[in-house]
């Protein structure tokens, strides 16, 4: 009767879904039907020009027909259909796990435009695939069901299996050893065995891939808890900045050789000797508060980085991975790109990191999707701080310099400055402390611009501190040494030091952004007999008055009471907020600074 009723059914879905009764009313039926039904419905996706992987004939396909088939024996599958099959149901289940936000809004359409923007709105909405209702678009456990389907596929296609349940460390482990002994196998067997590594190790890469961008920028993907948390960013870890001059100097003398030395490949090698020196065991630091399974999303980064790697060590792999990346179009992926930028960044392969943020931002415009109010900027401030970190790595301090003060525009002020506590967490571990670690920090004023004066001094330290004199440089070195005070009070000691050296020391802008009491006690000792009576020009057309005047006792009298009068001004300013005079610093002298690193 059920197959009276389905052959009347014009309506492909209509009609599949009568017949998916049937097969699971009555299982003995899938050996004449199922395969059958599998292909009719893989046909009518392409006849019907489905444009995203995610639609109702492959939904019904993957979910529905494909396990009635798979897991009845006696249902015959050649093994490149099975592989056929594996692969549609890889693609459908990673492209439903990360639909992005704006493919759901876009099936939404009833829904008041106010009310998308709204993140408590959006958390909660359900996503519903077109064609069919809102409760057979929900599906529970994804990846647990593909990794069943990948058993499946591997026991009937003959693969080494492990009996019982394996991790994704385990999977990764055992894929390596196959590929040790790859080579020794028969065609029949090699060809079989490239597929078990390839989509083993692809899946593992893949949902290890999605764990580490869900957990550093969950509001890419649905769920209740993307709107509340603070997305984190990877940057180069600079909190030694305040640390000694000369291994500084030395570091990135020898970084700068490396670099030039190294070999240029595609952004898909990673068998990069480069590469493989620095992005091994680099030590990421990451506060517990900030991320609270902070193990685990550094255990799956690991993972997947591993499972890349592996897929590009042997040509076989690659040329096999990259058809399936290709057919999936991967390229177009954002999520999958901010990992592959973070994955080259931890690699220390900053110029194709450049080239993968640049990507990055082509494949945000190209999307325009509607965004959670806030959300386009902070996917820009992510964009230019990981590019100020890489310019830096590569010793480019001007365009590390014109990254960061381009992100000043979108600081929300005031942030307190947080004294020593701010950079509490990076002390976890010292063993670890080789200069090269890497940091998660949140995306947020108050964690990222103290990161960018960070960088900035490290940039203006190198220059400041040469056998060269570059007032200027020191000038904004002992400005910017004010944050986290006193733990640049050595390096100030420095300044101090090459300033008594120099006999005199002229900035101008000393007045403006130097709130700091134990400096301008200093500087208020410098021009004592005690202090060595060094001539300082800290006062705004200072040095004007005095050359085109003929120095008489006056006029060096009437400096001197300017500057008396400057500095007892200038200890009532004390109580300032520090972040907010450091930023006036950063936007209102933009170009003297980069001036200053041409």
């Amino acid at each position: 009767m059920l197959l009276k009723v389905t052959e009347q059914c014009f309506d492909t879905l209509e009609r599949s879904e009568m017949l998916l009764l049937l097969l699971r009313r009555f299982p003995e039926t899938v050996v004449q039907h199922g395969f059958g039904l599998g292909e009719v419905l893989l046909d009518a996706e392409t006849v019907e020009e489905q444009e995203s992987p995610v639609n109702c004939f492959r939904k019904l396909f993957v979910c529905d027909v494909l396990p009635l088939i798979i897991n009845n024996h006696d249902v015959r599958l050649p093994a490149n259909l099975l592989y056929k099959y594996l692969n549609k149901a890889a693609e459908f289940y990673i492209n439903y796990v990360t639909r992005s936000t704006q493919i759901e809004n876009q099936h939404q359409g009833a829904q008041d435009a106010s009310d998308l923007m709204s993140p408590s709105k959006r958390s909660s909405q359900k996503y519903v695939i077109e064609g069919l209702t809102e409760k057979s678009s929900q599906i529970v456990d994804p990846w647990e069901r593909l990794f069943k389907i990948l058993n499946v596929v591997g026991m009937r296609c003959e693969w080494q299996m492990d009996k019982g349940r394996r991790s994704y460390s385990d999977i990764l482990h055992r894929m390596k050893d196959l590929c040790r002994y790859m080579n020794n196998f028969d065609n029949e067997a090699h060809a079989k065995y490239k597929n078990q590594v390839v989509y083993s190790t692809m899946l593992v890469f893949f949902k290890n891939a999605f764990q580490y961008v869900n957990s550093i920028q969950p509001s890419l993907f649905q769920g209740p808890n993307a709107p509340n948390q603070v997305p984190l960013v990877l940057l180069e870890d600079v909190s030694n900045v305040y640390g000694d001059v000369e291994a500084d100097r030395n570091k990135h003398i020898h970084k700068k050789r490396k670099l030039a030395e190294g070999r240029e490949k595609t952004m898909q090698s990673s068998d990069d000797e480069d590469c493989s020196a620095k992005g091994r065991n680099r030590h990421i630091v990451v506060n517990k508060a900030e991320l609270t399974n902070s193990t685990e999303v550094l255990e799956s980064f690991k993972l997947a980085r591993e499972s890349w790697e592996l897929l590009y060590s042997l040509e076989f792999l690659d040329k096999e991975f990259t058809r399936i990346c290709l057919a999936w179009k991967t390229d177009t992926w954002l999520w999958l790109r901010i990992f592959l930028t973070d994955m080259i960044i931890y690699q220390g392969q900053y110029k194709k990191a450049i080239a993968s943020l640049h990507h990055l931002a082509a494949l945000q415009g190209s999307l325009s999707q509607p965004q959670t109010p806030g959300q386009g900027t902070l996917e820009h401030q992510r964009a230019l701080i990981q590019l100020a970190t890489c310019h830096f790595a590569l010793g480019e301090y001007r365009m590390t310099c014109e990254k960061v003060l381009d992100l000043m525009c979108h600081m929300v002020l005031p942030i307190q400055d947080g004294g020593r506590s701010q950079e509490e967490p990076a002390k976890v571990k010292p063993k670890f402390r080789k200069g090269s670690d890497l940091k998660l920090l949140p995306c947020t004023s108050k964690a990222i611009m103290p990161y960018c004066l960070h960088l900035m001094l490290a940039c203006f330290k190198l220059r400041a501190f040469t056998d060269n004199r570059d007032d200027m440089a020191l000038g904004h070195v002992i400005v910017l040494l004010q944050q986290e005070w006193p733990r640049g009070e050595n390096l100030f000691l420095k300044a101090v030091n090459k300033i008594c050296q120099q006999g005199n020391f002229q900035y101008e802008n000393f007045f403006n952004y130097v709130t700091n009491i134990d400096m301008l006690e200093e500087f208020a000792y410098l021009r004592t007999q005690e202090g060595g009576k060094i001539h300082l020009e800290l006062l705004p057309n200072q040095g004007m008055l005095i050359k085109h005047h003929t120095v008489t006792r006056g006029i060096t009298k009437g400096v001197k009471e300017d500057f008396r009068l400057a500095m007892e001004r200038q200890v009532s300013r004390c109580g300032e907020n520090l972040m907010v005079v450091l930023h006036r610093f950063c936007i209102n002298e933009k170009i003297l600074l980069l001036q200053t690193l041409t």
